[in-house]
């Protein structure tokens, strides 16, 4: 992913705040030689205190095609991809130049996390991997907590395997029109308020985050 120094984040603070909010991406995991890579959607749980740069947690059901892949190479990225918007070309065309000749243009967020993966199998570590997955998407609670040889989960503990992926670095990316002018970047940001559609009000954040309106 080409990083741009004005697409950077601006501390390490801006890209796990924004993951912490971002739970579910792509993890992708090297192939056999002369095959695509495995890419397997999914949901995660992500602490930044764990480690150097913050611990990735998930599982995946046993007879997954990925296994055998990670287990020949641990190392492994997960890609998170949210608040995108198509940004027409009048609304990036310079002030002093007509409209028509404006770049259209992505915006988007971006982090991708290179991870050293170890795979879960023992049942007690696993519950205790799920329970930190549910206690991170349902904070309130209302579900059971899952213990090796206990019921409700017990039993089903056998039919998947955990992943614990160590973060070893990281890479970030928040395109938001940090090369334009200041005129640009509020024309852009009036765009995105009248239209008003998917991801508009998340773009537009970024945009006033990082430097708009």
């Amino acid at each position: 992913m080409l990083v741009h120094p004005w697409d950077a984040p601006r501390d390490d603070d801006e890209w796990r705040d924004w993951l912490g909010s971002h739970d579910f991406g792509q993890l992708a995991v090297n192939g056999p030689p002369g095959e695509p890579p495995h890419v397997q959607p999914l949901h995660f749980a992500f602490d930044a205190a764990r480690g150097a740069h913050g611990e990735v947690v998930t599982h995946l059901a046993r007879p997954n095609p990925l296994w055998s892949a990670l287990e020949a190479d641990p190392v492994v990225l997960l890609s998170v991809v949210d608040d995108y918007v198509y940004v027409p070309g009048p609304w990036q065309a310079a002030p002093e130049g007509p409209p028509e000749h404006g770049v259209p243009t992505s915006f988007y967020a971006a982090v991708q996390l290179r991870c050293h993966a170890r795979v879960v199998d023992d049942p007690g570590e696993k519950a205790d991997l799920l329970n930190r997955q549910v206690g991170h998407f349902q904070p309130d609670g209302g579900s059971a907590r899952a213990a090796a040889g206990e019921a409700p989960y017990g039993r089903l503990l056998s039919g998947i395997r955990g992943l614990r992926l160590e973060v070893t670095g990281v890479r970030a990316k928040f395109k938001y029109a940090g090369k334009r002018t200041e005129e640009v970047r509020d024309r852009i940001a009036v765009g995105l308020a009248e239209r008003t559609g998917p991801r508009d009000a998340e773009a537009r954040a970024h945009l006033a985050r990082r430097g708009g309106v």
